[in-house]
């Protein structure tokens, strides 16, 4: 399996403080051949954090991949029909935008991209990081991984003295998890410890 020419769009959602992990991530699709188009939340575009500043995040995004953002429903819209992506990634995704999701919702740029690429049933791949996974939105996870055409990068509990409902992605997992969604298969084991021993 190779990444050479495919095309694979990459959503970023509201989780500041996982954008440094995922950055990494997106040079590494680069580097492998990929042709990335980032798709921002509103979120995204509009909130400033300690984390860093939505515009600072956007011009980086922008700077690794050679693309710039689409940052609207409208032009989200083509990636179904005139501008066909073979995977869209979405890391971090929220619980807030996972909860929509598998709820049918159809509010941001991000969400459009996944509903355009699952309509044209090729993958959509989800890293999660959500404060909620072991409570509310526990349901929404089963669902999203019961329905076809969605994958996700295996996810852990990342802080459960401190938050036992939060869970989050490996995103160091997220290439492998793309490649093997391009083949029809949820990389596994799905649940796993967030941190390796010698990361904790």
């Amino acid at each position: 399996m190779t990444l050479k020419g495919r095309r694979i769009g990459f959503g970023l959602t509201g989780s500041h403080c996982t954008y440094a992990e995922v950055m990494p991530e997106i040079e590494k699709l680069v580097e492998l051949g990929a042709e990335v188009l980032p798709v921002v939340s509103y979120t995204v575009q509009t909130t400033d954090t300690r984390f860093g500043n939505g515009e600072d995040w956007i011009k980086r995004v922008e700077e690794i991949t050679g693309n710039k953002v689409i940052d609207s429903i409208v032009k989200a819209e083509p990636l179904g029909p005139k501008i066909p992506l073979d995977c869209m990634v979405v890391a971090p995704m929220t619980g807030n935008s996972l909860s929509k999701l598998a709820n049918a919702m159809n509010e941001s740029p991000v969400l459009m991209a996944v509903k355009a690429t699952i309509r044209n049933h090729k993958p959509a791949v989800l890293g999660i990081s959500t404060n909620d996974a072991l409570g509310l939105n526990g349901i929404n996870i089963m669902r999203l991984m019961a329905a076809k055409n969605i994958y996700f990068i295996p996810f852990g509990q990342d802080a459960p003295e401190q938050k036992p409902n939060s869970m989050v992605a490996r995103m160091s997992l997220l290439t492998d998890t793309v490649m093997a969604a391009l083949e029809g298969k949820q990389l596994q084991p799905v649940i796993i410890e967030k941190f390796r021993d010698s990361e904790s």
